[in-house]
């Protein structure tokens, strides 16, 4: 069994490339910003950092006490965290899975990328889900042919018109890379984190 993406690792290692932060804020970002994806907080959140620090990919820069308030510590991304980051998002950008909130995870990441790198990746998943496509038109054919009953293909079909739809949307996404109609200046960066964070 394949293993299933760390979706809450690749948003901590996203954060954590735009600016240090400790659990809280990056607690609060993905609550503020409704990182839907992201579930089980704060535990989730809190073992995820646990697990990058263990691999090194982040490390603590600073620990600090408010008042009465527990300890905080600081971490920061790694340059192994970062090039870790870019490949795990690659991935998930590049290759159409089963489950859609993985993609779902990865565009909402997308402008940790620089915009070739984000390209790239989508123009790979958009041939790939081309190639799905025609597979499953194939065999949908083949079936048909063989006289099976639309009502037993219905699945295929429903499937079949997700795939489309998501091809439409990633073909439209690119359009919009390569036309520069798309702002990349307004992903994620370090005043946005910290507008969202003064505003909560």
């Amino acid at each position: 069994m394949a293993r299933r993406p760390d979706l809450v690792g690749l948003t901590v290692l996203a954060m954590l490339s735009v600016r240090a932060g400790h659990p809280y804020e990056l607690h609060r970002f993905i609550v503020d910003t409704h990182k839907d994806y992201v579930t089980g907080l704060p535990r989730s959140l809190y073992h995820a950092i646990e697990r990058l620090a263990g691999e090194e990919l982040i490390v603590p820069v600073e620990t600090s006490r408010q008042g009465r308030r527990p300890e905080r510590t600081v971490y920061e991304i790694t340059d192994e965290g970062r090039r870790e980051l870019a490949t795990r998002l690659r991935m998930l950008l590049e290759n159409p899975g089963s489950e859609r909130r993985t993609f779902t995870a990865a565009v909402s990441l997308i402008g940790v990328l620089p915009v070739p790198e984000a390209l790239q990746a989508l123009l790979a998943r958009a041939a790939a889900i081309e190639g799905n496509l025609t597979g499953l038109n194939g065999h949908l054919k083949a079936l048909k042919d063989g006289g099976l009953p639309d009502v037993l293909m219905i699945e295929l079909d429903y499937e079949r018109a997700l795939s489309e739809s998501e091809l439409a949307w990633v073909k439209q996404l690119i359009a919009r890379l390569e036309s520069g109609e798309l702002d990349w200046s307004g992903t994620v960066n370090r005043d946005l984190l910290e507008r969202v964070l003064d505003e909560s």
